[in-house]
């Protein structure tokens, strides 16, 4: 680190917010990124509607965040006059969301007269595996993301803070979207995907027939709907009776591991397309599926690579993840003896891409 970016450090501790979907999350990172103080409040005004509303969620957020930073804050043993900067998620996700929690964090920083870091939800993610302790000796870029939840399936070769390539993507539905729309069609709870896994363990993977979407096609995109139409046809036949116990399991884990087969079959050919990567990461909600998470790491065995995925605490969404990506943004300007980062002017965003986030080492980022 050169002298300029040395004296650039942050000196005290960073608040950082996370609310771009359901959970309202608040983290206290040290300049180091050592995590002093992190609660998460998973949002239980959907479960009835199957999937998350979100104009309920944007009035949760507001409602919870609050009391939720004072007793971040509280945990820590941290005073707000301390903080050298507050971070939060600005995009992509649920815009009403987005507006409460970097609104709140905006107007905190302002009020403190600390600087306002913006940041891309995705980036946040892809960035997870370089938070110390993570991954053993460290994750050095270049390495390859999978990240897979309930609205992204995605490869991104990591080269950089702020350095993105997107090598694939799904063309339909996310891993997390066909799993929690699987879990509705045999009568599970929601979120479905840890409901599915559990039903899953009960049955057996190989008992039902199902296709593998995309299967040794060219490229690393992704398709669940095909996957998700084949198991509303065998549930047809039963109508409105209940699913016998053990078909359900049977069905379950076969969908389950269908799954598996087609992302570790989609990361082969990821991987072909990054061959400069001695990293393979695995980020996102459906990462915390045992199965899966199995499953790549064989391939990544195989292909002579690491394996790394975030612990289950940090595969969902979360304010640490937050909090560690504006750390190495704010660090990344320094190296370039850029200006100290504020964004608060930048206004939140329902659709961020990652191939943006290069502008902001470059120019400054636009503010629509």
């Amino acid at each position: 680190m050169n002298e300029t970016a040395q004296n650039r450090r942050p000196d005290g501790p960073i608040l950082a917010i996370e609310s771009s979907c359901d959970e309202t999350a608040c983290a206290i990172l040290a300049p180091n990124g050592t995590v002093l103080a992190q609660r998460v409040i998973s949002q239980d005004g959907h479960a009835d509607f199957g999937g998350v509303v979100p104009e309920i969620a944007a009035r949760a957020h507001l409602a919870l965040l609050p009391n939720l930073v004072r007793a971040t804050l509280q945990d820590a043993n941290i005073a707000p006059a301390t903080l050298s900067f507050i971070a939060a998620s600005t995009g992509p996700g649920l815009i009403g969301g987005l507006i409460v929690g970097s609104g709140f964090a905006k107007g905190l920083a302002l009020a403190l007269g600390i600087p306002f870091v913006a940041v891309n939800h995705v980036e946040a993610h892809a960035l997870t595996a370089r938070l110390p302790g993570i991954v053993p000796d460290g994750a050095p870029f270049p390495y390859l993301l999978l990240l897979v939840s309930g609205g992204h399936c995605q490869c991104i070769a990591v080269e950089g803070v702020g350095h993105y390539r997107k090598l694939g993507g799904t063309i339909d539905d996310a891993a997390g979207e066909a799993f929690d729309k699987v879990a509705k069609m045999l009568g599970l709870g929601w979120p479905g995907g840890p409901e599915l896994e559990k039903l899953a363990r009960e049955g057996n993977p190989k008992a039902i027939s199902l296709p593998r979407p995309l299967w040794r096609r060219e490229g690393c995109d992704f398709s669940f709907s095909g996957l998700k139409t084949a198991i509303s046809q065998k549930l047809a036949p039963f109508g409105k009776e209940p699913l016998p116990r053990q078909f359900a399991a049977d069905l379950a884990a076969s969908f389950q591991q269908a799954v598996a087969d087609v992302v570790t079959n989609r990361i082969e050919h990821a991987l072909d397309m990054m061959p400069e990567a001695k990293l393979l990461v695995a980020a996102g909600g459906v990462a915390a599926n045992t199965v899966l998470r199995t499953a790549l790491e064989k391939t990544a065995a195989q292909r002579g690579l690491r394996f790394a995925a975030p612990p289950l605490r940090l595969c969902t969404d979360n304010a640490v993840m937050v909090g560690w990506a504006a750390l190495e943004t704010w660090r990344e300007a320094a190296e370039r003896n850029l200006p100290p980062i504020n964004d608060n002017a930048l206004r939140p965003r329902p659709r961020w891409p990652l191939e943006d986030m290069a502008s902001r080492f470059e120019a400054e980022i636009p503010s629509a």
